[in-house]
């Protein structure tokens, strides 16, 4: 058996992380085809579809970038490259601030300034980012910088861990901590309050406790968890979990007050609409 080489494992965790080879991925542990097959398969359908996809389509606006991240409910310890993946749009530049910054404290002080937000972002989008992630896919700076960026941003915030996949085991479970800004939000925290408790930002926030009322909506049409998740696109091991604690506040007077009063809000809206077009869609 030969000796590993860490620069090839590297480029394979990177090649994992592409939509080619989440695709391969789907091919090969969803429908049982061999690597083979399946990187024939992805040649043809490229070969037929791609003069037809309209390139304006997937265009980002300014600052943004989309890349492939590991699905946040992934194991810790679990191989990259048998990593279920997610696709995460992320905001890299804000615009003057930004500039600004860039300006008067250089690079390394922008890295610094927008690692936090930026795993935040991905975390809230269901995906985690690795070191290379941040290294070869947004700022194009070598792993060893990002190390001393999230070492130097380690010591100055000690008490605040990185929701990066390498710091999983750190933090926690990722669905105990998404379920846990939930319960804070049903027991009356604001948004400032949550987010200064589980240093979260406030878009994380919002879409964990938006998914979380979307939940509660299809759990009184008597969805299974499984249609549920399918329904919103999340894993069905978070989806039982908002559904024990949907069970809490029914027993909880003041939950269960706080619930409807997130319900009354409106965040349900997006829900009916995307529950009727995904049946259109949905497989038999």
């Amino acid at each position: 058996m030969g000796i590993p080489n860490p620069k090839r494992l590297e480029l394979l965790r990177l090649e994992s992380k592409t939509l080619d080879g989440r695709f391969r991925q789907i091919l090969e542990h969803e429908v049982d085809c061999s690597p083979v097959v399946a990187r024939a398969v992805l040649g043809a359908v490229k070969e037929v579809y791609a003069p037809w996809l309209d390139e304006t389509s997937r265009l980002l606006p300014p600052g943004r970038t989309g890349l492939v991240a590991v699905d946040a409910e992934e194991p810790a310890g679990k191989p990259i490259i048998e990593c279920s993946k997610r696709v995460v749009s992320l905001t890299v530049h804000r615009g003057a601030d930004d500039d600004a910054l860039l300006q008067r404290e250089g690079p390394t002080a922008f890295r610094r300034r927008r690692i936090p937000d930026l795993c935040q972002q991905a975390l809230s989008q269901g995906g985690l980012l690795t070191r290379e992630d941040l290294a070869y896919r947004i700022f194009f700076v070598s792993p060893r910088t990002i190390s001393r960026d999230l070492a130097c941003l380690r010591h100055a915030q000690p008490a605040r861990p990185l929701p990066l996949r390498s710091t999983v085991r750190d933090i926690g479970p990722v669905l105990t901590h998404r379920v846990e800004i939930v319960r804070l939000a049903l027991h009356g925290k604001t948004t400032t309050q949550i987010g200064r408790i589980l240093h979260h930002s406030p878009e994380a926030i919002a879409n964990y406790v938006g998914t979380f009322t979307r939940c509660a909506q299809l759990a009184e049409r008597r969805l299974q968890a499984s249609e549920i998740a399918f329904l919103l696109d999340r894993g069905p091991g978070l989806i039982r979990q908002y559904l024990e604690l949907l069970e809490q506040c029914r027993r909880d007077p003041a939950m269960k007050y706080h619930l409807e009063q997130l319900l009354d809000l409106g965040q349900l809206g997006p829900a009916k609409k995307t529950s009727r077009s995904r049946r259109r869609g949905r497989p038999n």
